[in-house]
């Protein structure tokens, strides 16, 4: 029997890895997850995911594809997928999938979501969190989330480190800012994500909250399409990758 292709989604606590694409040296969640493959198929299976996630950064749906000859049921698949991993990586799903698919290039949006805290957030909530102890200007937070929405060139708010080649242009569907208590969560939607995009925007958000910088401001950055470090980059602990979108 020939291998076929089979979609995964996962969830991890990104708290004790170098993210998720394996690098040379690190303990990155894909890592973790190929070595359980390797033991169920007795050889290296390759993971191709949905895209990256920084260094402690955490995922309730991230999405991946591998090949690979089973010749049992599914759930017994899942099973064993299951027995090996540690505790911070959650196999929710795999089924096989179109011998085409591809968790990366058939992607056709992702969402996140960020979760800030006002005050001295509690050992159990302070991993998973910004612990914001200035008072923050919601209704300053929700006008810079309306003016950052839509389709824009979001080169100012990305840290590609002088590739300037690559398209910086997303279309930024969704940025919306709910609190309920002392929490606060920054929710957005696009057709893709730049490299630290989404903490630069949490970044964005929370200087509007502290009277920083002004929607007028954040106009003029986006409009320079130059990084300034009026734009501060969120720390990853609050990030969660929600969903990937296909057709």
């Amino acid at each position: 029997m020939s291998a076929r292709r089979w979609k995964g989604v996962c969830a991890y606590d990104g708290t004790g890895f170098t993210g998720w694409q394996s690098q040379a040296g690190g303990r990155a969640v894909q890592d973790v997850i190929e070595a359980r493959l390797a033991k169920i198929f007795g050889r290296p299976v390759r993971l191709h995911g949905s895209g990256r996630t920084d260094s402690g950064v955490h995922a309730l749906g991230q999405v991946f594809h591998f090949d690979a000859d089973w010749r049992h049921d599914t759930d017994q698949l899942l099973a064993a997928f299951r027995a090996g991993l540690p505790a911070a990586i959650q196999i929710k799903t795999v089924r096989p999938a179109a011998a085409d698919f591809h968790a990366r290039f058939q992607a056709r949006g992702k969402r996140y979501f960020y979760e800030l805290h006002l005050g001295d957030a509690d050992p159990f909530t302070r991993p998973y969190c910004w612990t914001i102890f200035k008072p923050l200007d919601f209704s300053a937070m929700l006008a810079a989330g309306a003016m950052l929405r839509g389709r824009h060139d979001f080169r100012a708010f990305t840290a590609l480190n002088g590739a300037a080649r690559e398209d910086t242009v997303r279309d930024l569907r969704r940025l919306e800012v709910s609190r309920r208590g002392r929490r606060i969560r920054i929710t957005a939607e696009a057709d893709g994500f730049l490299y630290k995009m989404m903490r630069s925007l949490v970044g964005a958000l929370v200087s509007a909250g502290e009277g920083k910088l002004s929607p007028a401001d954040l106009q003029r950055i986006l409009a320079s399409k130059e990084r300034t470090a009026a734009i501060q980059t969120a720390p990853p602990q609050g990030l969660f990758l929600a969903k990937v979108f296909y057709r």
